[in-house]
This record gives structure tokens, sequence and C-alpha cells, in this order.
């Protein structure tokens, strides 16, 4: 099993600090939502943890390893990334993209293609190019060519944002319920990474403000500022909701 850590992180991009002595250990199993506000760092911390970007300062290490010291064949094999954004180079079909994700493992589970195809309703969607399919038909396409191979460790950068309601829910429960594997997933929706995840992060200016199991943290105001909002938190039979107040604070 792999866990991921990050030590004294320190992005820096024409003249902007986007991670500022950012410190994060992830271990090898369990569901991680980061939230925070625009601007927070979220993006820029999953691309360094995938070894996308590379930091000005600070490591980061996979299992035992840096992440720097791995090949591109060992990070594709233990990280799976689901970015914001995505554009293939190639107008390809559904089928060919998930074959794709499928081609970075060696030890591919038999069916693994057909059950990730029917996971998310690509069955039907086989032979469709890229350029024809919708924003939510992309994301569903993406996360079947990244867990067809149920990489060890998952980084995906709110992958469930232009999906409907029900899409949204049916990825969220896919990456949170991963046995033996760690998911670490940016997270628009308070109320999903409330409700979904074990454990949050809160991320503001480039650093950690706050981090612990979601049933504790939901009640820490330490939220409330760095989105400078004050909530109101509701606990309903299927998780939480956080609204903002309409009274003052």
């Amino acid at each position: 099993m792999t866990g991921i850590a990050a030590n004294n992180l320190l992005v820096r991009r024409n003249g902007a600090t986007l991670l500022d002595g950012l410190s994060l250990s992830l271990g090898p199993t369990g569901s991680v939502a980061i939230i925070g506000p625009n601007g927070a760092g979220k993006s820029t911390l999953l691309k360094v943890l995938t070894g996308i970007d590379k930091p000005s300062a600070g490591t980061v290490r996979v299992g035992d390893r840096d992440l720097a010291s791995l090949s591109n064949a060992q990070r594709a094999s233990t990280i799976g990334y689901l970015p914001q954004y995505f554009e293939p180079h190639w107008d390809l079909s559904v089928a060919e993209l998930v074959r794709l994700g499928a081609d970075r493992s060696d030890r591919l589970a038999a069916g693994a293609i057909e059950a990730a195809t029917e996971k998310f309703e690509l069955t039907a969607l086989g032979r469709r190019r890229w350029s024809t399919l919708s924003g939510g038909e992309r994301a569903r396409v993406l996360l079947a060519a990244v867990l067809v191979v149920d990489p060890p460790v998952l980084l995906a950068d709110e992958p469930a944002a232009s999906l409907d309601i029900r899409h949204r829910l049916d990825v969220i429960r896919a990456l949170t319920r991963r046995p033996d594997r760690l998911s670490v997933v940016v997270v628009h929706d308070l109320d999903l990474a409330f409700t979904f995840f074990e454990r949050v992060v809160v991320i503001d200016r480039g650093k950690v403000v706050a981090d612990g199991p979601a049933k504790s943290l939901i009640e820490d105001r330490r939220i409330d500022e760095v989105f400078s909002v004050r909530f109101d938190r509701l606990k309903t039979p299927d998780g939480w909701l956080l609204r903002a107040s309409t009274t003052n604070s």
C-alpha cells in the first residue's frame, strides 16, 4: 500500500506564491477532500503531488521514495490523476480513451475495461468521438480511463463539477469507496465533502489552514473565515448541509 506526503512545498510562478511552505501527509488508504476558496492552491497542490509540476522548494514522497526519482511508468502505475481540464491531442473515441487508460498497467484485471465502461454508463458511447461528447460525458470517460487500473493513489481535481446530480453522486461514491486505496479529491461542493469523505483538508493562500476527520472538522469556524461566509450547519439523515447564514455574524 502506498501513501503520499508533501514536505514544506513552495511554488512560485510569475512573482506569485501559489504554495507557501505546505506540508501534508496522506496515508495509504482513505478518502480525503481538499477544499478552499478560488485561488487557494488546490489545483497546484494536486499537480505537484502527481509530478506534473515541480515545486520551487520542498519534496514529495510516494511510499518510501522521492516522487522525483520515479520513472514516468512508475508514476503512471502508482498515481492516477483526473485534471480539471483535459483535451486529447487526437479526437479519439470513447473506447480508445478507456483502452489508453488501461494500457498504463501491465497487470490489468480480467474484464476491467468492460467493468469500467459499464460502471460509468459508456457502453453505448464506445464509438463516439471526444469532440461530440457533452461535458458530463467527457467527465465520465476520464473517470473510466483512470479508474480502470484502480491506481493505489488517485488525485482528482473537481471531477464531478460538470455532472448532473445523479452522476455527481455516483462519481463521488466511486471515488470514496475504494478499499485499500487512497483517493484525494478537490471538492467544490462542501456538502459532498463533509458527507462522503473521511477526512477534509482546508487550504487557503497556499497553506493548510485546517485538517481532520470530516465529522470533527464540520463545526470548525476556520472554514467560515477561509470562505468569508458565516455558515449554518444542518445535519440531515443523509449527511451535512452548509448554507450561508442570512443573519449578521
